[in-house]
């Protein structure tokens, strides 16, 4: 059988397939898994329809990772572990950066990389060594006066409620006045800094410990 745009078959015992055309403005595409050919407008070629959405897995979710809400991506565990992947060289190096901070090399090491693992632990030992230190002087006062003894709960509540108000409040303050005055910085790393600079007062507060010892009344 003939026709203007279509050629005759050679072979007209073809099963699962069928007769591949020549025509202008057409092309051929193949499947594999059937071996038929079917006409595909070569204008189309390279074009995804607007409708079509990327495969899905076999449990029904997409091959591309999905992504986590904003307001619930801040309570996930994840979010804050790049901020405490330090280890006892990197908390030591800073903390010796502290003591110096008029040289500014402290800021320019913790720009890339800001941790909390330093700033938490040294608040944390400061709040315990300032809550020690105020109840043994407590306690000398009290011995050296031979009234009785009681320990106060409150100081402890007192020094976690002070440092770790400073360390938090203070940061997140500046944070915003920065922004406001168009000079952002980093909030992480306003943290970082100021719970690093508390690694002074622990020896600080353990030094008046010497001036007890050496007082006359002791």
């Amino acid at each position: 059988m003939m026709s203007g745009k279509y050629t005759s078959l050679e072979n007209h015992q073809v099963s699962g397939s069928v007769p591949a055309v020549t025509d202008q403005g057409h092309t051929t595409g193949k499947f594999s898994d059937a071996n038929l050919q079917i006409f595909v407008p070569s204008g189309a070629q390279g074009k995804i329809p607007a409708g079509s959405h990327p495969p899905r897995d076999a449990d029904g979710g997409s091959d591309e990772p999905p992504e986590s809400g904003g307001c619930l991506r801040t309570f996930a565990i994840a979010t804050y572990k790049p901020y405490f992947d330090v280890d006892t060289s990197d908390v030591l190096d800073r903390i010796k950066e502290s003591l110096f901070p008029f040289r500014g090399s402290f800021t320019e090491k913790t720009a890339e990389n800001p941790d909390l693992y330093g700033p938490f632990w040294i608040c944390t030992t400061l709040i315990f060594v300032a809550a020690s230190i105020g109840t043994f002087v407590t306690y000398i006062a009290q011995k050296l006066q031979k009234k009785e003894w009681n320990y106060d709960i409150n100081l402890v509540t007192w020094s976690a409620g002070v440092f770790y108000g400073y360390v938090t409040v203070v940061p997140l303050a500046l944070y915003v006045i920065l922004k406001y005055f168009s000079a952002p910085s980093g909030l992480v790393q306003l943290f970082c800094l100021y719970g690093y600079s508390l690694f002074i007062f622990i020896p600080a507060l353990v030094s008046t410990l010497v001036f007890i010892f050496c007082s006359p009344k002791f």
